[in-house]
């Protein structure tokens, strides 16, 4: 009876903390190298007053070096404020345990693009790449995100990372705050 409880309680432990499998929207192979993506997360969603902002996070593995990509879109019928993204931009994510991850930006510099649509918004898209650091993944995989700041060429932004989020824009449901815990054994070799 101790034999089939200790094996019950076993299965049940590793079938809690298996990891969930890749979803990649690139996974290419081939002479060159290799380079994955893997799905996008909506990590934060501001609709207000006729003012949407959205962020969307995903993993990349570009030949074993691991980043995230990061596009904020912004849609707004007033003038929408230029961010850049430069050597100098910082991603930050504030870990539930009380820990500072950092991200630095590739050397790229992007203040991205504006684009007027057929109803009259201004929607601005703002592309960026970060590095991590180095022995910050493991802290990634082991607690939640509550917060994210960017720091631009000239501004710096706080999100507040949520636990769930169904979005506005398409009705999907996110859960942000568990994306890199879920995600990162995804783009590790």
């Amino acid at each position: 009876m101790k034999q089939l409880l200790l094996s019950t309680l076993f299965l049940l432990t590793i079938n809690t903390f298996s990891q969930t499998n890749c979803d990649y929207t690139t996974n290419i192979t081939d002479s060159l190298g290799t380079y994955k993506v893997t799905k996008e997360c909506l990590m934060s969603e501001k609709v207000f007053a006729g003012t949407s902002s959205y962020i969307f996070c995903s993993l990349a593995s570009t030949d074993g070096l691991p980043t995230l990509n990061v596009q904020l879109i912004q849609k707004s019928k007033v003038f929408i404020k230029a961010n850049c993204f430069n050597k100098n931009s910082r991603l930050y994510l504030q870990l539930n345990n009380g820990k500072v991850i950092t991200l630095v930006h590739t050397d790229l510099e992007y203040c991205g693009s504006m684009i007027r649509d057929e109803n009259g918004f201004d929607n601005r898209v703002i592309v960026g790449t970060f590095m991590f650091m180095k022995g910050t993944m493991e802290d990634l995989k082991n607690s939640p995100v509550s917060l994210m700041r960017i720091k631009f060429l000239t501004d710096i932004e706080d999100y507040v990372i949520r636990k769930k989020i169904t979005s506005e824009l398409n009705g999907t449901v996110y859960e942000p705050e568990t994306y890199f815990m879920k995600n990162l054994h995804c783009i590790e070799n």
